[in-house]
Order: C-alpha cells, then sequence, then structure tokens
C-alpha cells in the first residue's frame, strides 16, 4: 500500500497526470452514458465530475494540484463555446424569424432563474453571501463567477452551483420538457440553454442540431442578460 501511494505522489507531480484523470474519466462517463442509451440520468460530466473527487479524496489530492495539471480543458473552454457559433450560423434564418419571441423568453428566463434563486435562498434563511452566490447559477461559470464577486458573494461556492445546476438542467430539462409537452426544437434549446447554461447546451446538441443552435444562442445572451440586470436588480432589493 506504501508503494502504491508513493507512486501516486511521484505521478502526481507530473502534469499530464491530472489531465489523463480528467479525459480517463469523461471517457468513462460518455461511455457509460451511451450504452445506457443515452439516459439523461446518466449525464457523463455527472460521472465524470462523481470519479474526480473520489480520486482526489482518496488520494487527498488538493484542488489547485488538480488543476494546475488539468487546466488545458479550462483553456479549450473557450474555443469550444466560440465554436458553438458553428450550429447558429447554420439556423440564422429561424434565429432572425423569431427575434422578438427569443428576446423576450431570454429576458423572462434570466430574471425566473435569478429571483427564483434569490427567493429560495432568502427563505430558507441563506445568509447574505450564500444568497447573492445562488442568484447567477444559471449562467456560465466565468461570468457567474464574476457576477457574484461584484455583488460580494463567493465566487467558488457560485462555480460549484453553476456545474450542479448545469448537470441537473441536463439530466431533468428534456424530461420537463417532453412533460409539459413542448416539441419545437427552437424552443427546448432556448429553454436548456437559458436554465442549464454549457452542459444543457451540450446535451441538446446531442439531441437535435437545431435545439443546439439556439440553445448556444440563449447560453449566450442569458449571460449578456444577467450581467446587466442582476446587479440593477441587486442594487434596487439592497437599497430597499
Amino acid at each position: 500500500m506504501e508503494d502504491l501511494r508513493d507512486i501516486w505522489v511521484y505521478l502526481s507531480a507530473t502534469p499530464l497526470l491530472h489531465l489523463t484523470l480528467t479525459l480517463a474519466a469523461f471517457r468513462l462517463g460518455a461511455w457509460i452514458y451511451t450504452r445506457s442509451g443515452m439516459n439523461p440520468v446518466l449525464n457523463p460530466v455527472m460521472i465524470a465530475t462523481i470519479l474526480i473527487v473520489a480520486i482526489l479524496l482518496a488520494t487527498d489530492t488538493d484542488y489547485q494540484s488538480y488543476f494546475d495539471g488539468a487546466q488545458f480543458v479550462h483553456f479549450l473552454l473557450g474555443p469550444a463555446t466560440v465554436a458553438l457559433a458553428i450550429p447558429l450560423y447554420r439556423q440564422f434564418d429561424k434565429v432572425r424569424r423569431s427575434a422578438l419571441a427569443i428576446s423576450v423568453s431570454i429576458l423572462t428566463g434570466s430574471l425566473t432563474a435569478s429571483l427564483s434563486a434569490v427567493a429560495i435562498g432568502y427563505f430558507l434563511g441563506a445568509s447574505h453571501d450564500a444568497t447573492v452566490s445562488l442568484a447567477p447559477k444559471s449562467v456560465t461559470a466565468a461570468v457567474a463567477m464574476g457576477i457574484s464577486e461584484k455583488l460580494g458573494g463567493l465566487p467558488s461556492f457560485t462555480a460549484v452551483l453553476v456545474i450542479l445546476t448545469g448537470i441537473t438542467g441536463a439530466m431533468m430539462g428534456p424530461f420537463l420538457l417532453t412533460l409539459f409537452r413542448i416539441k419545437s426544437w427552437p424552443a427546448r434549446g432556448l429553454a436548456m440553454g437559458t436554465a442549464a447554461h454549457g452542459i444543457g447546451t451540450a446535451r441538446a446538441l446531442q439531441v437535435n442540431e437545431v435545439a443546439g443552435a439556439f440553445s448556444g444562442l440563449a447560453m449566450g445572451l442569458n449571460a449578456l442578460a444577467t450581467a446587466i440586470l442582476l446587479p440593477l436588480i441587486w442594487t434596487v432589493l439592497f437599497a430597499a
């Protein structure tokens, strides 16, 4: 057992270890997800997250050490987000014809996501910091953490909430949309992108290209709307 620990300590000093761990965990999650017939409950991001957290806890590895090795994946989030413009470009005519409906949907979704989170935190007796951290949970991580920090929240806590929101949205979103008989692919995409940001968009792209395109658009517009509206709303609420 001691020999295995010595080997792990040696390997953990290699930056490629945690990058390899991340890719292997996601690949295993994707395999399980595919073998299950793409059951949304077995989301590959959720599986990979659980596996990585379990390994880090078992090996007593701190997050910063893990991130130093796996940060290349974090870097790729930028190009991956920009790449969402490709399916959006292919559906540009549909987007143009639905501009008013999209605008109303994004504004409504942004306000609902933020205000409902604040209301839940307030009624459950959450602290001021926790409530602020909850508010931007449906926005992509980089923007959500910036909003949280500006309003006096805890960016690291917000990041966790963003990931949990994305995973939950990707798992439950398709089921709820089907339950409420929402069959329009643009509408389903807008809902997934607004509520579950990048993880929900990835799920939408797997199901339908039109849904994926609208989901990517919703993710970007919701981030913009929340970054503008939430500080204004928070100022009003705090002043009151």
